[in-house]
């Protein structure tokens, strides 16, 4: 399926898409590149207009790959690299620079991309816990809806979790969503001692409530069903601003966020785009499973998250 074909079956996807056209593609180093998937993704943003690619690998590998893929590099810009470490943290240290805006994940292992991107010597290092936010176009719902954080924080701490909320908040701003509202999700929706997910949701609101997390609205501990229905909520008496209207679910942890991610992906018919925050600039962090549409879309995603309004300043 085209991008052009996934937006007319998924019209949210396809405003995502028209206004990430609408900006100057940004300059973005695509990290070892070296298999045709990842490659092809990075030449497909590219002729949509979401982003200007840098390759960052070894030359020689890199226009192997493109060789026997039949694709063109001959406009394309490469740095050599000599292996995935290396393109890892020639990546980094661009960024740091200045010289690229966003980093996008190639074919090399997450871990050695992340760990470059969070090295104790890194540039991109900020005060904020890095985590994870999807987006989604989901049929079944009403409006984009966001989840956080289903690929990179297993077993957060209250204290990364309100990070994990911050970032996701800051990236509904550069998508022009002000104020969006904050579903805490647990297994029930009353704070029980037994559930540590209840205490921390019960947490957090209060955390919103004095300002430590500020432009947003939050709501928890609740239920996936009283989260996103309406009546749900309301058959259990919930009296919610968040109920039935979220733009953001925020998951306790890495189990039941990946879980939820793929639900909404293989049974729910979602289109997705997905990045990493809490850096100095967006990572568009791809898997070799995800489809040609979710790798371009995101970076659509990231095209928005690098030119988009700025949010609160927490």
């Amino acid at each position: 399926m085209s991008m052009q074909e996934m937006s007319l079956s998924h019209p949210r996807l396809g405003v995502l898409v028209q206004r990430a056209r609408g900006n100057r593609p940004s300059p973005v180093g695509v990290v070892y590149p070296c298999e045709a998937g990842s490659l092809t993704a990075a030449l497909e943003a590219a002729a949509h207009g979401f982003i200007h690619p840098i390759l960052i690998g070894p030359r020689t590998l890199i226009q192997k790959v493109a060789d026997e893929a039949g694709l063109d590099l001959s406009q394309v810009e490469i740095t050599d690299a000599a292996d995935p470490i290396s393109s890892a943290r020639r990546a980094v240290a661009m960024a740091g620079a200045g010289e690229i805006s966003g980093i996008m994940k190639g074919s090399l292992h997450t871990d050695e991309l992340l760990g470059a991107v969070v090295g104790r010597d890194s540039p991109l290092r900020t005060g904020r816990r890095m985590s994870h936010v999807f987006w989604f176009d989901c049929p079944a719902y009403h409006k984009p809806l966001m989840l956080t954080d289903a690929v990179i924080n297993i077993s957060p701490s209250l204290t990364e979790k309100a990070d994990i909320i911050r970032n996701a908040v800051d990236l509904a701003y550069r998508l022009s969503i002000t104020d969006p509202k904050v579903a805490i999700l647990a297994p029930v929706e009353t704070v029980n001692p037994a559930l540590p997910a209840t205490i921390d949701a019960a947490a957090l609101c209060k955390m919103a409530d004095r300002g430590q997390i500020s432009g947003a609205v939050v709501d928890g501990p609740l239920g996936f069903d009283n989260a996103v229905s309406v009546s749900a909520a309301a058959t259990k008496g919930i009296v919610s601003h968040v109920a039935g209207e979220p733009d953001i679910l925020m998951v306790p942890d890495l189990n039941s966020g990946n879980s939820l991610y793929k639900s909404f992906v293989y049974l729910g018919g979602a289109a997705c785009a997905g990045l990493v925050l809490g850096t100095k600039v967006p990572i568009i962090l791809t898997s070799r499973s995800d489809s040609m549409q979710a790798r371009v879309a995101s970076c659509a995603l990231a095209a928005l998250a690098m030119h988009g309004p700025s949010g609160p300043r927490h």
